[in-house]
Parts: C-alpha cells; sequence; structure tokens
C-alpha cells in the first residue's frame, strides 16, 4: 500500500506485471515499476501538469546528464518554450527525510543546466528555491511557481 502523500491524488493507470505493479508515466509513454520514489514522481509530474500548468510536452523524466566522469539522471526537468531548462526537480521516496545531501544532490545536477528554479519532494514535504548565480545563494519560495510565472 502506497503512503498517502501531501498532493491531491491524481488517478493514474496501473497494471499488475510479473515485478509487481506498474504506473503509466505519461511523460516517457511507457510503464514504469511503482516504488515509492516512483509514487511521489508520478503523483508530481500530475501536480505540475495540472495545478501549476505546465505543458506535458515541455517536461522529461529521468533525464541523463554528466557529472564529471559520472552518468547521473534527474528526476524531472522542466523547459521553457525556447527549451531552456527552467526548473530540476529531485524526488525522494516519502520515507526519506529530506536533508543537505539532497539539496547537495540537485546543487550538483543544476551544475550543468543553471536553472531558475529547484524544487526538492518527497511528496510529504515540498521545497522550491531559486539559485542566484551571482553570490552563489539560495532563495527559498512558499509555493511552486506556475508555468506563466517562470
Amino acid at each position: 500500500m502506497l503512503r498517502k502523500l501531501n498532493l491531491a491524488e491524481y488517478e493514474v493507470i496501473t497494471k499488475k506485471t510479473e515485478k509487481g505493479l506498474a504506473v503509466f508515466d505519461i511523460i516517457r509513454k511507457k510503464y514504469i515499476l511503482l516504488s515509492p520514489e516512483e509514487h511521489v514522481r508520478q503523483q508530481f509530474i500530475h501536480f505540475l501538469i495540472k495545478e501549476k500548468k505546465y505543458p506535458k510536452g515541455l517536461l522529461a523524466v529521468e533525464r541523463k546528464l554528466k557529472f564529471y566522469e559520472l552518468t547521473k539522471r534527474t528526476d524531472i526537468v522542466l523547459y521553457n518554450r525556447q527549451g531552456n531548462v527552467v526548473v530540476i526537480v529531485e524526488c525522494k521516496a516519502p520515507n526519506v527525510k529530506i536533508s543537505q545531501e539532497t539539496f547537495d544532490q540537485i546543487a550538483r545536477y543544476n551544475m550543468n543546466f543553471k536553472a531558475k528554479y529547484l524544487i526538492v519532494t518527497n511528496g510529504l514535504k515540498h521545497y522550491c528555491c531559486k539559485p542566484n548565480y551571482t553570490d552563489n545563494t539560495y532563495e527559498f519560495l512558499k509555493d511552486i511557481p506556475t508555468f506563466n510565472e517562470m
């Protein structure tokens, strides 16, 4: 049983597979095994589309990036209409506490992108900040901006 999140509950398509329950990812257009982290990611995708009005076509999920010699994947990347990265989202399972380590992880990923906003969520708590690249500080926002507020 998946934990109730601090998001509206969005209806998703699921199916049983030999490996367990899978959820249909509307961005990747395929079924993904439904882990607690994947549950957060899928619900947050729907939140961004339905509540924050992000166009589905401007979202990417598990986008590869190079960090020195390592290949990493971002959970969710949001682009503007010019194709530039404006938001990176890092999703954790609900039982994972959001810590400095989580923020360090997304900050490392952002070295490649220079996104306008960074979001970290475990489905229960959501943090959104705006990096200031001039003085290397972060302004934490009360709410996640809508697409039009970008």
